[in-house]
C-alpha cells in the first residue's frame, strides 16, 4: 500500500473539543485506520505535531495517544516547511491573530469556531487567506451529524413540500459550580474571556439554517444572564458577566421563519440535547443529534381542542424514523476528511474562512437586537 505523509501543527487540542473531536476521533482515527484513500490509490497519513503552552499536559498526551511529536515552541512550529496545515482550537481571542502568524508562515488553516470576536476581523483573517493563497476552512461539524444529514435528505427530496418554519431547541442545565461541579468552563460565562452563549451558538445556527433550511437574512433575539453568579474550576465564586440564554427568531430566504432558544439554564425533557423540527405543507421531521423521525401529511392526526377531557392521542406514535441508509460516519472526522482532500487534491470544499465570518455575523447582528430592541438584517459578506 502507498503512502503519503501530512504534516499537520495541532494547537489547542488539550481542551475537551480539541482534545476529542479533532486529535483523537479524527486525526488520530484517521492515521490508525491506515490513512485516507486518495484518488491515485495512495493513502494519506496525517502526522501530527500536537502544540501547548504546558509541557507535561502536551507530553502526556502526546504519549497516551503515541503522537510522536509534540512542543511549546509554535514559532519553530510553523517554520517546518514539512508541516503544511495549522489547525487551532484554542481561545477565540487569539484565534485571529494564531491564523495571520499561520497563514503568513505559508499553512493552509483549518480552526474552530467562532473565527473571531468581530466581524470586522473574521473578514480581515478570509482576506488574507486569500491574498496569501492558501487554503482555509472553518469547521461547519453539526452538518455531518447523522440527524441533520437525514433532515437535509427530506429537504432535497422535496418531502416537506412549501417549507414554512423551523423550531430548535438546544441546551442543558449547565451546574453553577457550587455543590455540583459545572460541566462547562468557567470562561464561558465571562464576557471579557469571550463567553456568551450567542457568541458561542449563533454561529453554528447561521451554517445550519443556511445549508439544512434556507439562508438567513435577518434576526431577532433576547438574550439573559438567568444564573447572575457561578463557582469556577477552583471553586471561588464569579460574577457572570455574559449571556447563558438567547431566544432567537431568524427570517430565511423564502419567508420561512425559524426560532430557536439555546439556553444553559434549561432542563431537558426532548429526545436529544438539541432538536430541530422542521414543517411544511406536505410533511414535518424533527430531528436530533443520531435520530430523526418524520410525519407525512397522510399521517397526521386530526386532534380537536377539548381542554375538558384527557387528550386521548399519542402524538409520538404516527411518526417514523428514518433510517440511516448508509454508514454515517463522526462528523468532526468526515469534515477533517473533506478538508484534507482539499488541500491535497484540490477536492469540493465550501466552508471558508469567509462562512465561518457568516456565523460571526449573525452573533454581532443578535447582540445588536438584544440591545436596540429591533429586528436586524444581514447583508451579504464580501471579499
Amino acid at each position: 500500500m502507498r503512502t503519503q505523509r501530512i504534516g499537520i501543527i495541532m494547537h489547542g487540542v488539550t481542551g475537551r473539543m480539541g482534545m476529542n473531536q479533532h486529535l483523537i476521533r479524527s486525526v488520530l482515527a484517521i492515521r490508525d485506520q491506515g490513512g485516507l484513500a486518495m484518488s491515485d490509490g495512495s493513502f494519506l497519513v496525517p502526522d501530527p505535531i500536537i502544540v501547548g503552552r504546558n509541557s507535561d499536559k502536551i507530553e502526556a498526551l502526546a504519549k497516551r495517544h503515541n503522537v510522536e511529536r509534540w512542543t511549546t515552541d509554535l514559532d519553530t512550529a510553523l517554520a517546518d516547511p514539512n508541516d503544511t496545515i495549522f489547525f487551532d482550537a484554542a481561545s477565540t481571542q487569539l484565534r485571529p491573530g494564531l491564523l495571520r502568524k499561520a497563514i503568513d508562515a505559508g499553512k493552509h488553516v483549518y480552526c474552530e469556531k467562532p473565527v473571531s470576536e468581530s466581524l470586522d476581523e473574521a473578514l480581515s483573517i478570509a482576506k488574507h487567506a486569500i491574498k496569501m493563497k492558501v487554503k482555509n476552512g472553518i469547521v461547519h461539524d453539526k452538518l455531518d451529524l447523522p440527524g441533520l444529514i437525514k433532515l437535509k435528505r427530506l429537504r432535497d427530496s422535496g418531502f416537506f413540500g412549501k417549507i414554512l418554519s423551523v423550531k430548535g431547541e438546544f441546551g442543558y442545565w449547565v451546574f453553577e459550580g457550587d455543590w455540583m461541579a459545572a460541566q462547562r468552563p468557567s470562561w464561558n460565562y465571562r464576557k471579557e474571556d469571550g463567553g456568551g452563549m450567542v457568541s458561542d451558538m449563533l454561529c453554528h445556527w447561521r451554517y445550519v439554517l443556511d445549508n439544512i433550511v434556507a439562508p438567513v437574512r435577518a434576526v431577532s433575539c433576547k438574550i439573559a444572564t438567568h444564573i447572575p453568579t457561578r463557582w469556577d474550576e477552583n471553586g471561588e465564586s464569579y460574577k457572570a458577566t455574559t449571556d447563558d440564554a438567547a431566544y432567537a427568531t431568524f427570517e430565511l430566504e423564502g419567508d420561512i421563519v425559524a426560532h430557536i432558544n439555546s439556553s444553559w439554564c434549561t432542563r431537558v425533557r426532548r429526545d436529544d440535547l438539541v432538536t430541530f423540527q422542521i414543517d411544511g405543507t406536505h410533511g414535518s421531521a424533527v430531528a436530533g443529534l443520531h435520530k430523526c423521525y418524520s410525519q407525512h401529511r397522510v399521517n397526521t392526526p386530526k386532534p380537536v381542542w377539548n381542554p375538558d377531557e384527557p387528550q386521548k392521542i399519542d402524538f409520538f406514535e404516527n411518526w417514523e424514523e428514518v433510517p440511516d441508509n448508509a454508514v454515517l460516519d463522526n462528523g468532526f472526522k468526515v469534515q477533517w476528511e473533506q478538508f484534507l482532500r482539499h488541500v491535497v487534491e484540490d477536492g469540493e470544499w465550501k466552508y471558508s474562512l469567509l462562512e465561518g465570518a457568516k456565523g460571526v455575523q449573525l452573533a454581532e447582528a443578535g447582540y445588536q437586537s438584544a440591545r436596540e430592541r429591533r429586528w436586524v438584517d444581514l447583508p451579504a459578506l464580501e471579499v
